[in-house]
């Protein structure tokens, strides 16, 4: 018996095909909101912090906590978040890591206390370990036609890539005109949309074969992942011989090797190994590696330039970024489908990190008193449209031709690359930055002027180390992708009937 959507009904299996164009577009969309909310959650926090603590009254040195309690969980939870979401489904995953972000969310966002307040934290980033992978692995199963497929990573790649200016200018916002608490609120809005979209528009997961998960390799990779994220934290405060840091980082590294030995071994591999011997693949995880630790040079200092030396309120430094989201926004979701057929990924993704190296090499300009429009404007538009175009194709790259079933596990590797990055950006340039300002106060004359000066010099230092790392991306890309065009992962059902 024949039905409507056999092979024999070309026009009505034309028309279904229509119908769920037009719902995955719907799905990027949901796809899109979560992705946000979890991006932005890392800086969004950062310009309410002072607030915060006066409200809170909790100490300098407790501060940190709020930022790197939620790194230490959404660091080292990704590739376990990545692997649920491929044995118990995409959608129960994403369903599961949406509410919990949102309650983590409100608790943080009524904390009478700081220590409610960094549980929250580390809450948030439980929850958006589960959520961020499962978000970009049904992108991934979604759109597989390659002309959709560029069109969808583009839009995604500059959510990711702009969510942290974004999250700078909204916890600006917020805390200027309404109260810090409103940076942890806000997500239930997001929360919101994004769950109603999930559940009328997901379908749910079918699935035979009984759930089989490496513990022993989850466990030492977890483990792993919160001894290198703490480390590099501890190292940005206690500096890098301290022996805690010392401990943690070594530890970190040596409990890698381990994991590595045990996933060439085990039948069911938290991360089958297949996955990062691509070139295509591998070359797309240490872009975002490498991006992750220069971009924090552009938030972190550039912000403390704008507020510290310049003068500029919360609001307006925000804003002042716009111009740099706006250029990513349109790097992202041209060069998938104009540049990346034409020259390959290779190309694409040197091209943009050296484009990004001249913008932040713009940046060392900077002074006590040059104009926005002058200094800060150019860089910030080149960094924009360099990082923007070579985000998206590490995106897409990140699942080029994985299988669905390895597709939760191959997205959580670009998250765990960019969360790693950033931390080790973080505590690296953090700790360039105090250095040259020591070094500076050291031989000039004592005095208000040589204190501001000290600041500019940590800033400009900080910024040419993460243009030389900009540039050592380019050389690594270079080396490491193949130039050509990343192959669609493999498609499942995803859309509800």
């Amino acid at each position: 018996m024949t039905t409507a959507i056999d092979r024999g009904a070309p026009a009505p299996e034309k028309a279904e095909r229509r119908g769920s164009h037009a719902l995955r577009w719907w799905v990027l969309a949901v796809l899109g909101v979560a992705q946000l909310m979890v991006v932005l959650d890392a800086t969004v926090v950062n310009i309410a912090l002072p607030a915060a603590q006066q409200d809170l009254g909790f100490s300098d040195a407790d501060r940190q906590w709020v930022i790197t309690g939620y790194a230490l969980a959404f660091g080292s939870l990704l590739l376990l978040g990545g692997r649920l979401s491929d044995l118990f489904g995409r959608r129960n995953t994403f369903i599961v890591g949406l509410v919990g972000f949102a309650a983590a969310s409100a608790i943080g966002g009524a904390a009478p206390n700081f220590e409610v307040l960094v549980a929250a934290r580390v809450g948030q980033g439980v929850f958006g370990a589960l959520l961020a992978p499962a978000a970009l692995s049904l992108l991934t199963v979604t759109f597989t036609e390659p002309s959709e497929r560029a069109k969808a990573f583009g839009i995604f790649g500059a959510v990711a890539g702009t969510g942290g200016a974004i999250g700078l200018l909204l916890g600006g916002a917020l805390t200027e005109w309404a109260n810090w608490r409103w940076v942890m609120f806000v997500n239930l809005a997001f929360a919101a949309v994004a769950l109603v979209g999930a559940v009328l528009l997901l379908a749910k997961h079918v699935s035979a074969e009984r759930p089989k998960l490496d513990i022993p390799g989850t466990v030492v990779v977890t483990a792993a992942l919160f001894g290198i994220v703490y480390g590099f934290s501890h190292a940005e405060t206690d500096g890098w011989t301290n022996g805690v840091t010392l401990a943690f980082l070594l530890g970190g590294a040596a409990l890698l090797a381990v994991f590595v030995w045990l996933e060439s071994r085990v039948a069911h591999p938290l991360l089958p190994l297949r996955i990062l011997l691509d070139r295509t693949r591998a070359g797309s995880y240490m872009t975002v590696f490498v991006m992750g630790i220069g971009m924090f040079a552009i938030f972190l200092f550039l912000t403390y330039y704008m507020q510290l030396s310049l003068g500029y309120s919360p609001i307006k430094t925000g804003v002042a970024f716009l111009p740099m989201v706006a250029a990513m926004i349109v790097s992202s979701t041209t060069t998938p489908s104009l540049l990346l057929p034409k020259f390959g990924p290779k190309i694409v993704v040197a091209a943009g990190f050296l484009i990004a190296a001249a913008g932040m090499a713009w940046l060392t300009r900077i002074g006590l008193d040059t104009g926005y429009g002058t200094h800060i404007l150019p860089a910030l538009i080149l960094m924009g449209l360099g990082l923007g175009g070579a985000m998206a194709t590490a995106f897409q790259g990140a699942t080029s031709g994985v299988h669905h079933e390895d597709a939760g596990v191959a997205s959580a590797m670009i998250n765990t690359s960019q969360q790693v990055g950033g931390s080790i950006g973080t505590a690296l340039l953090s700790t360039i930055a105090a250095s040259a300002a020591t070094d500076y106060l050291s031989t000039a004359q004592p005095g208000p002027l040589a204190v501001a000066q000290a600041q500019i010099e940590s800033y400009t230092t900080s910024f040419w180390w993460a243009t030389a790392i900009f540039v050592l991306g380019a050389a690594l890309s270079a080396v490491l992708m193949p130039n050509t065009q990343p192959a669609p992962a493999e498609g499942e059902p995803v859309l509800a009937h």
